[in-house]
């Protein structure tokens, strides 16, 4: 029976606690060392002891206390207001504890300063790992895992009779997915998440998003008896998924053609039509289906098109807004993860068409260039005053140098004709004169033409 001790002594039991290094405690009796950590100053103890099996401990010596009138209490789940002094034997300062409790506080205190510890029994929350696997019940944001076994939560009360976990220090490790920014790609980590005590089911956030198994070794105290235990799942498919994305715009031509196309004052994706836009999707283990989607709308609530591949390739051609988005989901479609939303603006077409330059090698208006914006047919005829055809091509992203059969021609008027076709549908026919400029190497030659 524990008898309540005013708060007054309690609270003289917090205020004396002392420290000291020079205080030791010995534990008689016992095979396997009995552990000692440090109290945290919050607690009011000196120090936590943990034995294998507290019923071989015969006795208790504590030795190093200054002073020469000595109490020692116990207390329990109440703390140290409720401590009950007990029998104890002094033998010129080496105090002695015989047949100890434990899960049990005890409150050393002389004249001078004090001593408080608690003793843990081990075996009486001992851990005992069997298997451990996929809990059935899983969610999107979680993996939980379910452990055969038992490593229940050891408690300790501080002097003020708060509860406080004893951390077991039992270790979980498994493999995940992450994205690497540089690489642009997942990566395998390696994972080690610290328990404190065996809770079933164990939650990993965020979740593992691949194939792996998962090892559980502890915990720290059969570790430093020598008796760690070790317990291994077989390979465990995640039920999250994680995707990301990435979008291209490539050009099948060099680097002078398509200086001649109009600014459209987009820093995006797209611009001018034709628009070739490669959609690359990257998927986590758990991903078994895949879907770009495009839309006319950022919501996604007007779909245009679907893909069921992981990486598209498509050719942006009328005028307008559109979005890409890329969408991953499990087995069973329980989880999905989405993408980045990627915005696509083709402009309205545009043909804007010079009536001069100067071949001369100058590096200035070289070329006879039309100015261009998102047309999807185009052809041009060049002639010259006497309606010969000297020239002709169908990619605005080309021109004319001048040229007839490989020499450049006379300065003076020459005529053109264009057809074309805009993404927004609209039909371009124009006609006109080329007026090349006075230069002084018309008739050399520099190889063949293209006519």
């Amino acid at each position: 029976m524990y008898f309540k001790r005013p708060a007054t002594i309690c609270s003289l039991c917090l205020m004396q606690v002392s420290f000291c290094l020079a205080v030791k405690v010995d534990f008689i009796g016992t095979e396997k060392k009995v552990i000692e950590l440090s109290g945290d100053k919050t607690t009011g103890l000196n120090s936590i002891f943990v034995s294998f099996d507290s019923s071989e401990i015969e006795k208790i010596e504590i030795n190093g206390i200054s002073g020469t009138k000595f109490e020692v209490s116990k207390y329990s789940t109440l703390g140290g207001g409720y401590a009950e002094e007990i029998k104890f034997s002094n033998e010129g300062g080496n105090i002695i504890i015989e047949s100890p409790e434990s899960n049990i506080g005890y409150l050393v205190k002389s004249e001078v300063e004090s001593y408080n510890f608690w003793l843990t029994n081990y075996s009486t929350s001992p851990l005992e790992l069997s298997d451990v696997e996929l809990d059935p019940e899983q969610e999107c944001e979680t993996t939980k895992l379910s452990v055969t076994g038992k490593g229940d939560a050891i408690y300790y009360y501080t002097i003020d009779g708060r509860q406080k976990v004893l951390s077991r220090d039992i270790t979980l490790t498994y493999t995940t997915l992450e994205w690497d920014e540089t690489e642009e790609r997942f990566v395998d980590v390696k994972k080690e998440k610290i328990l404190e005590f065996i809770s079933s089911p164990v939650v990993l956030i965020p979740p593992f998003y691949c194939n792996t198994s998962v090892e559980i070794t502890g915990d720290r105290f059969l570790k430093e008896w020598g008796i760690q235990q070790k317990v291994e799942s077989s390979l465990l498919r995640p039920s999250a998924v994680s995707v990301m994305s990435k979008a291209t715009q490539s050009s099948d031509t060099d680097e002078e053609a398509g200086s001649n196309i109009i600014n459209t004052d987009n820093d995006g994706l797209g611009g001018s039509a034709p628009a070739n836009i490669f959609f690359e999707g990257f998927i986590t283990d758990g991903v078994l289906h895949t879907e770009w989607q495009m839309a006319s709308d950022a919501d996604f609530e007007y779909i245009l098109y679907r893909f069921n591949e992981q990486d598209v390739t498509y050719t942006f051609t009328e005028e307008g807004t559109y979005y890409m988005r890329f969408i991953g989901s499990n087995a069973d479609g329980t989880c999905e993860a989405i993408g980045d939303t990627y915005q696509i603006s083709i402009g309205s077409s545009e043909l804007r068409i010079p009536n001069a330059f100067s071949p001369n090698n100058d590096g200035v208006n070289d070329v006879w260039k039309v100015g261009y914006r998102s047309l999807l047919s185009f052809k041009c005829w060049i002639f010259d005053s006497k309606g010969t055809e000297i020239f002709r091509f169908e990619d605005p992203s080309n021109g004319w140098d001048g040229k007839y059969h490989g020499k450049f021609v006379k300065p003076g008027v020459y005529y053109y004709v264009i057809e074309a076709t805009g993404s927004d549908g609209k039909k371009y026919k124009k006609s006109g004169d080329i007026n090349i400029l006075n230069y002084k190497k018309y008739g050399e030659s520099t190889g063949s033409g293209e006519y």
